[in-house]
């Protein structure tokens, strides 16, 4: 069920929005979703092994992801994706960002768009 204007749903944690936007585009175990946060934030978000398993059980358990197939060359390599839940969760957390940028810009805390 897609989430309402009247749904509130409170700011995702960095690690949180940036596992899930790893995940948008496909499959990925954990290291390669730690590697892609890594370097689609060119180094500005960095998650640490703690963070992000702790991160990805709290969202299987949320079913936010769903757990895939081992990986046939090393069974304690799970990839991950992204359930319909978790791209509405993502599709909001981005559309708040928005916003907030939009207010940013319109009090000239930010560069108007050209």
């Amino acid at each position: 069920m897609p989430l309402g204007h009247t749904d509130v749903q409170p700011a995702l944690t960095a690690a949180t929005f940036h596992i899930l936007l790893a995940l948008a585009d496909g499959d990925m175990h954990g290291y390669a979703i730690a590697k892609e946060v890594e370097l689609a934030t060119d180094g500005a978000v960095v998650l640490n092994p703690a963070t992000l398993y702790r991160t990805l059980r709290q969202l299987l358990s949320d079913g936010w992801i769903a757990e895939g197939d081992a990986d046939p060359d090393d069974s304690r390599r799970r990839a991950y994706r992204l359930t319909a839940r978790g791209r509405r969760i993502a599709q909001a957390e981005a559309q708040r960002l928005l916003n907030v940028v939009r207010i940013a810009r319109e009090r000239r805390l930010l560069p108007a768009l050209r």
